[in-house]
């Protein structure tokens, strides 16, 4: 039987299909179909909004999905219903960061912090969460669900937004301020129990989850080998950051030793002519696609 996967439709779903390409599975979607095709015949996907994929998995519409944090809390303080997380995958749609919902007003506000927005009105589409927030302060508010263009909203429409933001780039042109984080949210691959009580559909979501998060580890990350003579080895591993420790093999001529580590990409371009410096012969950059820890 072929596992049922949700991929989320709108700002998550080119950055998850990268990612899921990267992890060594090729996702095609046309813009005509909610049924991507995938080039693994044990999966079958669908294109669901990230707002509503906790209550597919939930319900069983699907086996598996990816959608952020912020949706599932959404949807547990809704329905009171929760799903299994089974990866936690730190990316955006922008970035390999975490979205935060906060709590923002006009610059010229006279609102300072949360306890000032007693009686306040609150625009925003994560509602039951950040009633939720409001209510762990003891504020009462109003919070209205908001349909889009919410960072529009104040003054006249509302006092106050929650919204997601990765850089606060948009709050700032809306002439917003940022009073607090409500929460910070990333994706999550989320299954339900009936999937993983099944073993053939269990292993399919847990060997997902392993590419998934091999993927996101080789991000930002390259592969350096080198040749140094022996007498020199010390000063070249000194100058070596290394994911864990750099691998040092013998070569035919005993007096050399090939040496191979895994490191943050941006570091390569200085490191290279320090280790060309200190004796270096044959280095070699290459790219990563996955590293499992």
């Amino acid at each position: 039987m072929k596992l049922k996967l949700g991929i989320p439709k709108g700002s998550l779903q080119e950055s998850t299909v990268q990612l899921f390409e990267r992890a060594g599975f090729n996702i095609y979607v046309s813009s005509r179909s909610y049924f991507p095709t995938i080039d693994d015949p044990d999966i079958e996907c669908t294109l669901i909004r990230a707002q509503e994929m906790a209550r597919y998995v939930a319900d069983e519409a699907v086996d598996a999905g990816l959608t952020g944090i912020d949706w599932i809390a959404e949807h547990q303080a809704t329905t009171g219903k929760s799903v299994i997380p089974i990866a936690d995958l730190v990316y955006s749609k922008q970035s390999f960061r975490k979205v935060r919902w906060v709590l923002a007003v006009p610059e010229d506000s006279k609102y300072k912090k949360p306890e000032d927005l007693e009686g306040a009105r609150i625009s925003t589409e994560l509602v039951r969460a950040t009633e939720e927030y409001f209510k762990k302060l003891n504020v009462n508010v109003n919070v209205e669900f908001s349909w889009g263009a919410t960072e529009v909203k104040p003054p006249d429409l509302a006092d106050a937004i929650v919204e997601a933001t990765e850089t606060g780039s948009t709050l700032r042109a809306n002439h917003l301020r940022i009073i607090d984080t409500v929460l910070e949210s990333n994706p999550q691959l989320i299954a339900n129990n009936r999937a993983l009580e099944d073993t053939d559909k269990r292993t399919k979501i847990e060997n997902i989850a392993l590419l998934l998060r091999a993927a996101m580890e080789a991000q930002g990350r390259v592969g350096l080998m080198l040749n140094i003579e022996k007498d020199k080895l010390d000063t070249i591993l000194s100058a070596l950051p290394a994911l864990q420790k750099p691998t040092v093999s013998a070569l035919s001529d005993d007096k050399w030793v090939a040496v191979s580590t895994v490191l943050e990409e941006r570091a390569v371009r200085e490191l290279i002519p320090k280790l060309r410096a200190a004796g270096g012969r044959g280095i070699v950059e290459y790219p990563l696609n996955k590293i499992v820890l």
